[in-house]
């Protein structure tokens, strides 16, 4: 298999599994009891707490443990939301956002806010004028991706943090850790997920500055700091701390060898022909690749792929089961039978040179086959 969908979920890294198996077998007391097994599931919490808060550059207390980023990214809008409701009822954020931020946004409208999705050009960029033209008095929440899931392109948010002055700022950062680097100085909430970064399904966080004000989302005990009740994943807390300790010490090493593979796979697919690859040509986060093969369906490319051992998708895993059109695609401007041609192949630490090879191999009969095949709808 030559597994090039690492945007939706990455191979567990052999220290991250190793550090969670006494969790998952003889130390697998309950971090709130108060025995001798339930101290020592406490103490691993709180270490792993202290791992992914130094990682990042931030205060231990400030780390939220949740199942990963979209509940995380529920805690911060809604959660954010509910606390700054007396300061104001709009909220801004873009057009090209995860479905798990859109859908809290669009979920606040039915609550009463008013939302202003701001737009994005051509490469997926945003304009800080443009966020700086939405806010109003009653602006409270602005919620900006670090890096779109499906193009790549990293947002601005040190300018947009000098233009959203008075409310607060959230980022998806789960595309971003440990693929570039992030300044905690440029917002206030940060979501992080560990199956992006080598680390366990159904466990991430939400990075929340102090004095920022959140409303538990999950209520029914005092568990993280009283934002978020339930029995904490005490193996999943660790497999994070250990996979968020080796991607961000070695961010700068892993992300020139993705940015490499990357090149590599963008001139092999430019030499084919027919290909169209969108994103920013310079804010462009190094492990993803959309590209627009013209004449050609997306899900009968993925399918063909797929039968021939190569794994990649269409973008955002969470909406890869529609068969409309990608929302970042189209708000982005790129014709409807661009975006229904359109692939994302993303890369990660583990990536080969070999594997990378291998895709660029099997496209051309796949390519040729399908145009002659497939009719695109138009």
């Amino acid at each position: 298999m030559i597994y090039l969908d690492n945007a939706a979920t990455t191979r567990m890294r052999p220290e991250a599994r190793e550090a969670m198996e006494p969790f998952l077998d003889a130390d697998y007391g309950n971090a709130s009891s108060l025995h001798a097994a339930g101290r020592r599931a406490r103490r691993a919490l709180e270490d792993a707490r202290e791992t992914v808060a130094s990682s990042l550059g931030a205060d231990p207390k400030e780390i939220v443990f949740t199942s990963g980023a979209t509940e995380s990214n529920a805690l911060a809008i809604a959660g954010a939301a509910e606390a700054l409701r007396s300061r104001g009822d709009h909220a801004i954020t873009t057009a090209i956002e995860h479905p798990s931020v859109l859908e809290n946004f669009a979920h606040l409208e039915k609550q009463g806010w008013r939302v202003t999705r701001v737009p994005v050009d051509g490469h997926g960029l945003v304009d800080p004028a443009q966020v700086a033209a939405a806010m109003t008095p009653r602006t409270a929440l602005v919620s900006v991706v670090a890096v779109n899931s499906e193009v790549g392109t990293m947002q601005p948010l040190a300018a947009i943090r000098k233009v959203s002055t008075g409310a607060v700022l959230h980022t998806d950062a789960a595309q971003a850790i440990g693929k570039v680097a992030v300044n905690l100085r440029d917002v206030d909430l940060l979501t992080f997920s560990a199956h992006k970064i080598h680390g366990p399904k159904g466990a991430g966080g939400l990075w929340v500055r102090k004095g920022t004000p959140v409303a538990a989302q999950l209520v029914g005990g005092g568990q993280e700091f009283e934002r978020r009740a339930g029995t904490e994943n005490v193996a999943g807390a660790v497999g994070l701390a250990a996979a968020m300790r080796l991607a961000c010490s070695g961010r700068e090493r892993d992300a020139a060898h993705m940015e490499s593979l990357r090149e590599r796979l963008r001139a092999g697919l430019e030499r084919l022909g027919g290909v169209r690859i969108h994103g920013h040509p310079e804010r462009r986060a190094p492990h993803i690749l959309n590209v627009a093969f013209e004449g050609v369906e997306a899900e009968s490319l993925i399918l063909s792929l797929d039968a021939a051992g190569v794994c990649v998708s269409t973008g955002s895993a969470c909406a890869s089961m529609s068969l409309v059109p990608s929302h970042v695609l189209k708000s982005m401007g790129i014709p409807a039978e661009l975006a229904r041609g359109s692939l994302r192949f993303s890369l990660s630490i583990l990536t080969t040179e070999a594997e990378i090879d291998g895709a660029l191999a099997i496209l051309p009969a796949v390519l040729s086959r399908l145009r002659k095949t497939v009719p695109v709808a138009r």
